[in-house]
């Protein structure tokens, strides 16, 4: 067996446990006391995990260590939540966080995941199921500590951008152990009331233990049951509550919330001026089309009088008149041209004058035609006798005028040419220069 393929080096084998350990463990949660801890100057935070029996490393790098909202001392009891794995240069095993919190505080968190699993199971944070907001808020419940921060802004951000907004103060207790039934109280009584468009819950910033009054279950339901509108804005922008669950609409902040609820009155004013600009240029136009209308109206009524419908059909007796003397006088001018055109291709074409110009150009061709006749004699005298000598020179008497003899057969005068054309009894024509021979052949051909 080849033990080298199972030997391995310090570095492969921290490789292979941070790999087991990182897989084994999912992301989990330690409620610990906190010890050595230090914070050097790369702003990381390192210190170990302890209870009465074992402790283990742990680190909170620097972009995680910035968002504690406590300082770590030591001794302090935490709820940290983090990822085990393997430190490879020292080989030894920690756990790197990315939250961590007091204990106290941890305990809460814990009930409060729990309730808002358990509500969401319910569908009380569906968003199907939320209430949108009025276009237009004529009256606002604000339920909240007369006292605080919250309702000073709130109040002070209505007044800027919508002083004519009615606005109701119902003071509650925002913490404490009565704080949730007093709120679920004011609001169901300001829902039951129909008075209000929308209800405001609101209060400033605080621990999660300040803010435990807003994770009530019974408010919580309150706020998914009511009919109107329900406005959460519980805390700073990075806290979240339950009733900012439940709620129709969850603002970061107080102020934020005044201003969605609400429209600025200066763009409100801006919209208002440009609508009246805009009525102002309809009517101008409106008052224009009807002055059209009224005057297309009077001119109908003034053209369906009676001595407007007489000077109408004047006017068109008068244009029927003036078109029917101009079409007659135009028809006689056309008919005394065409009278005067005729006269004159009549007298053009009188037979003594036909007869007279015939005459002239008989005289004027008479000559022609005789120097014409002759010329074609003396070319038709030229052709004759070129055409007489060609036919001499072809002719066959002129061979039999030089002592020879043209034989032809004398029952169809077929010419001979061959002494095999012609058998022994066979009566034949010899034609010479002064007359014409009987020949009868006596001997076959050789």
């Amino acid at each position: 067996m080849d033990r080298s393929a199972q030997i391995l080096t310090p570095s492969q084998l921290n490789i292979l446990a941070r790999d087991l350990l990182e897989g084994a463990f999912p992301l989990i949660w330690v409620e610990a006391e906190l010890g050595s801890v230090t914070r050097p100057a790369s702003g990381h935070m390192y210190f170990t995990l302890k209870d009465a029996r074992s402790q283990i490393r742990a680190a909170l790098f620097k972009p995680k260590s910035q968002w504690l909202k406590f300082v770590p001392r030591e001794g302090m009891r935490v709820l940290a939540r983090g990822r085990l794995t393997l430190y490879e240069a020292r080989g030894e095993y920690q756990m790197v966080l990315d939250h961590m919190e007091e204990a106290g505080e941890g305990a809460l968190r814990r009930a409060f995941e729990q309730l808002k699993a358990r509500l969401e199971a319910e569908g009380l944070f569906a968003p199907e199921r939320k209430r949108p907001m009025p276009a237009h808020v004529r009256r606002l419940a604000v339920i909240t500590s007369p006292t605080g921060a919250a309702v000073r802004d709130v109040l002070s951000v209505l007044e800027r951008r919508f002083p004519m907004l009615e606005v109701d103060l119902l003071p509650s207790l925002v913490q404490g152990d009565s704080a949730a039934a007093q709120l679920t109280s004011l609001l169901r009584s300001a829902d039951a009331s129909g008075r209000y468009d929308v209800i405001l819950l609101t209060r400033g910033g605080g621990s999660m233990e300040d803010l435990w009054a807003f994770n009530d279950e019974q408010l919580t339901r309150a706020i998914a049951a009511s009919q109107t509108p329900v406005v959460s804005a519980v805390g700073h922008e990075t806290d979240f509550s339950l009733a900012d669950f439940a709620a129709d609409l969850r603002a970061p902040t107080p102020s934020v919330a005044a201003e969605l609820l609400v429209p600025d009155q200066r763009d409100l004013l801006l919209r208002v001026r440009r609508l009246d600009a805009r009525l102002a240029q309809l009517q101008r136009h409106s008052l224009g089309q009807a002055m059209q209308r009224a005057d297309r109206a009077l001119l109908r009524l003034n053209a369906q009088s009676p001595q407007s419908r007489l000077q109408l059909l004047q006017r068109r007796q008068q244009d029927v008149a003036r078109r029917l003397h101009a079409a007659w006088t135009t028809q006689h001018q056309g008919r005394l041209a065409h009278l005067r055109h005729a006269a004159t291709v009549l007298r053009s074409g009188h037979p003594q004058r036909r007869l007279d110009a015939l005459r002239e150009r008989l005289q004027r061709l008479l000559p022609r035609a005789d120097s014409a006749i002759g010329r074609q004699l003396q070319r038709d005298n030229l052709r004759l006798r070129a055409l007489a000598r060609s036919m001499e020179a072809v002719s066959p008497l002129a061979t039999v005028a030089r002592g020879y003899a043209i034989l032809t057969r004398e029952d169809d005068g077929s010419l001979v040419r061959s002494p095999l054309q012609v058998r022994p009894g066979d009566t034949l024509q010899a034609r010479v220069q002064d007359g014409v021979i009987d020949v009868t052949v006596n001997e076959p051909a050789r």
